[in-house]
């Protein structure tokens, strides 16, 4: 059984880009999940997330958690009905090291493995990017029409709340850390919750744009509830347990 049909098996797959199945195959692929470090404590939300790189990683792929320092001064307007605080920098310091110190419980970092997990922090680039270099470098790619299409926008927009430019530049910060990502780990796969499907499509939309590739992606239902509930069915027909 290859990644895909094991992650079906489990209920994990909602959402995946045509291509994704035959990458897996054919090579040893690089994939990352973002995990966002409003907390020095991931919640039961990420535990899917963890298991999605932990079978990656069984599969014999290499597993990249992105902790997003940058990102996390932003706040994503996916599935929020208005915007976050905003947390300084200290306090986003000590979120990341939390959520590292949880995930190398799950995750094999050991550097002599071929498919060693690696952590990542957006913060690492996005500190040296200029606002003018964003603006020209990454913006110039993506559309105003694509961006105002995402389900995430739209019912912010239709909101009574509305959206800030703040909120609305998130998409293009988390599609730039797929391209660089791509750019710098020949990282060719996002993985994440359903409800992160618009803004890691504008991923592999700026990796083609921008950098002439190809990348993938594949999400798992945001809420951990379906998928606990097809194990727990699964293993009652394996069992015959009525």
């Amino acid at each position: 059984m290859n990644l895909i049909e094991e992650l079906r098996w489990r209920g994990m797959i909602q959402d995946i880009m045509p291509g994704t199945e035959e990458q897996l195959k054919k090579e040893m692929t690089t994939a990352y999940i973002g995990f966002d470090p409003t907390a020095e404590s991931l919640h039961i939300g990420s535990l899917v997330p963890i298991l999605l790189l932990v079978h990656l990683q069984k599969a014999g792929h290499k597993p990249i958690a992105l902790v997003g320092g940058a990102t996390g001064m932003v706040g994503d307007p996916s599935g929020k009905s208005q915007e976050r605080n905003l947390l300084d920098e200290e306090t986003l310091a000590r979120n990341v090291a939390g959520v590292r110190s949880q995930l190398e419980r799950y995750l094999n970092f050991d550097e002599n493995l071929p498919n060693a997990a690696e952590m990542a922090n957006n913060y690492d680039w996005f500190k040296h990017i200029s606002f003018i270099d964003f603006l020209r470098d990454v913006g110039k790619h993506i559309t105003i029409n694509y961006m105002m299409a995402k389900d995430s926008v739209k019912k912010r927009i239709e909101g009574e709340v509305g959206l800030s430019y703040t909120e609305f530049a998130y998409q293009l910060m988390q599609g730039y850390d797929f391209y660089w990502l791509y750019a710098n780990k020949n990282c060719k796969l996002q993985m994440g919750g359903s409800d992160q499907w618009g803004n890691i499509t504008t991923g592999t939309e700026l990796v083609r744009r921008k950098a002439g590739g190809e990348a993938f992606a594949f999400t798992c239902p945001s809420s951990p509830k379906p998928t606990v509930l097809n194990l727990v069915k699964r293993k009652k027909e394996m069992c015959g347990w009525t």
